[in-house]
């Protein structure tokens, strides 16, 4: 999303979709940030709000600075649906990237964020959508929740 803030809002005034946990990935709290199989080792921030629709994690994001997928999507696509993803148990994650390899489908993004691992999954050309697997870790708090009184 290009204002995290109005679409939290809409989401919550139209929907009745929230509340939302905001938190900031940076260099500073994602650990082994890759893009396209290489490191980023110039600054980035993206933003995060997330709620559960009953067992589904909905998420919006908000690039804010440097390089991600999250990014490129919006100058090439406008706002709009990104990725979906599936829980994978910590041992099965090597196994499960090996065979996505094995059919020719690469990891495009991905890093760490306290207990939480995630890659995202090169599937648009063939499903349409980006495709992320992820242990859905432990994760801090959020940094505040939308609406605040919530």
């Amino acid at each position: 999303v290009r204002d995290i803030e109005k679409s939290m809002e809409r989401y919550w005034k139209v929907l009745g979709i929230g509340p939302w946990d905001v938190y900031t990935f940076s260099q500073e709290t994602v650990r082994d940030f890759t893009l396209h199989g290489q490191p980023v080792k110039q600054p980035f921030k993206f933003m995060l709000a997330v709620t559960m629709l009953g067992d589904i994690q909905f998420e919006l994001i908000q690039p804010v600075d440097g390089p991600t997928l999250y990014e490129s999507f919006l100058k090439e696509k406008g706002e709009g649906f990104h990725h979906i993803k599936e829980k994978v148990n910590d041992d099965d994650i090597e196994e499960t990237l090996e065979k996505f390899k094995q059919k020719g489908i690469e990891v495009i993004q991905s890093g760490k964020f306290d207990e939480d691992v995630f890659y995202y999954l090169n599937t648009e050309p063939t499903l349409g959508i980006i495709y992320e697997i992820g242990n859905c870790g432990k994760i801090r708090a959020p940094e505040r929740r939308y609406p605040p009184d919530c």
